[in-house]
């Protein structure tokens, strides 16, 4: 593609960085087939190459974002599935958040809409702030016939009963169990912590069993990812991260940093580029990218061991995108599941995204709605026991209308490995047999 920018655009960095992604693109159109919103909505704005000209004109011309530029912006989901399909290597996730950051700070959005992406960005980092919303979301949903559709949205997602705060969440040493292979910090992440600590205690049971160490540092907190994606240059909590988990890997040493909430992954294997252009953060920024891995990857780096599961339940894989796009991640969990002893079946139409992709099904409500019913629609045709994922947001996303538990991966191979069963699965357990794999599993 060709680019007009002038020199002192150029000597901008970011333009410098959307200059060189734009020339990557040849206009091939394949990303359109892989695009949920393209082939949802059917319109050419509405793909990544659509979204790539508007960004183009948008920044060549050093214009404000325009009402139309910002629909088509906020309805992409950041899924990158784009980026998988592309021949050219066009590397689109970081031409968009340049895009999201131009809208965001030219755009005057109508107050509901501002006041709600404000409200989301204020709660969702803060694990305190999103337990009292939780909370106020379970005395609201009596309510929710007279609230708008984005808010009855948001509700819907609200889960019906909280979890209270988890003791893994401290900062903490969990020392290896036998000799130690590894030693690991652990992100506890912010919004999964609230409403899914399981995930986190069975990350830490299942790799101390394996033989890591596991640090869950002080100081660290949400990745950043959320306020990103709002089109926010909220880099404060990324230098926050980055400086306490280079501080703990001088003081005591890091193998890896593990990552268990697969956007959050994502954003942290980033880290290095964001803070590219800060000379007091730009090598220690790309040491912790260096070091962040998904959960997954780290256990197939201790190895599984045995599995205690005396029942082959079958087990429907949902590939995160933020996973098999963002990290292309894909075949690993697969294998560990067949390996823990696992039926697993892959999700057809596993390329497209479900919806969720972090605020986006609270700021697009009828788009994600459309998205996760197909979703669950392809889960229903393989008729699995249980549905695995490796992300917060789909697991929240699609457990209201699985008609099965869904739980994480880590849940699933803690639980085969000698752990409890996942409290998904055990509240939804009434099959004598099930229950019997319960007692097993513990013991």
């Amino acid at each position: 593609m060709q680019t007009q920018f002038s020199l002192t655009q150029l000597a901008n960095p970011d333009i410098a960085e959307a200059d060189k992604i734009l020339r990557a693109c040849v206009h091939c159109g394949f990303c359109t087939a892989t695009c949920p919103t393209y082939v949802l909505l059917g319109d050419e704005l509405d793909g990544p190459r659509g979204r790539i000209y508007l960004i183009k004109e948008m920044l060549e011309r050093d214009r404000p974002a325009t009402a139309k530029v910002a629909r088509h912006i906020d309805r992409c989901l950041s899924c990158l599935a784009c980026m998988t399909t592309c021949p050219s290597g066009v590397h689109y996730m970081h031409l968009v958040d340049q895009g999201r950051h131009r809208v965001e700070e030219t755009y005057r959005r109508p107050l509901s809409e501002r006041a709600l992406r404000s409200l989301l960005a204020l709660i969702l980092p803060r694990p305190l702030l999103s337990r009292i919303a939780l909370l106020l979301a379970q005395l609201a949903r009596p309510f929710a016939p007279l609230l708008p559709p984005r808010w009855r949205a948001m509700l819907r997602l609200a889960p019906r009963s909280l979890p209270g705060p988890s003791p893994v969440d401290r900062p903490q040493v969990f020392p290896a169990q036998g000799q130690r292979k590894l030693r690991v910090a652990l992100l506890n992440g912010c919004v999964q912590r609230v409403i899914a600590p399981e995930i986190n205690e069975a990350t830490v049971r299942l790799l101390t069993r394996l033989g890591a160490e596991v640090v869950v540092v002080d100081r660290v907190g949400c990745c950043g990812a959320l306020e990103h994606h709002l089109g926010r240059r909220a880099l404060d909590p990324v230098r926050r991260n980055v400086e306490a988990w280079c501080a703990e890997a001088d003081r005591g040493g890091l193998d890896a940093i593990v990552i268990n909430a697969s956007g959050c992954g994502t954003m942290v294997k980033d880290y290095g580029f964001l803070l590219r252009n800060d000379p007091a953060y730009a090598v220690r920024a790309a040491r912790v990218a260096a070091l962040a891995k998904d959960v997954s990857e780290v256990v197939q780096e201790l190895g599984l061991g045995a599995s205690v599961l005396p029942k082959r339940q079958r087990v429907a894989y949902h590939s995160a995108c933020s996973l098999q796009h963002g990290q292309q991640i894909h075949a690993g969990p697969k294998a560990l599941l067949t390996e823990a002893g696992f039926e697993v079946a892959e999700v057809p139409e596993g390329h497209l995204c479900c919806g969720s992709a972090g605020s986006y099904n609270m700021l697009q409500p009828e788009i994600a709605g459309q998205l996760k019913a197909r979703k669950l629609g392809r889960i229903a045709s393989l008729t699995p026991e249980i549905v695995a994922a490796g992300n917060i947001g789909c697991i929240t996303q699609l457990s209201d209308g699985a008609g099965v538990p869904v739980v994480h991966t880590v849940e699933l191979l803690d639980w085969a490995t000698g752990g409890p069963i996942p409290r998904a699965l055990y509240r939804r357990a009434v099959d004598p047999k099930l229950k019997g794999d319960v007692e097993v599993a513990r013991g």
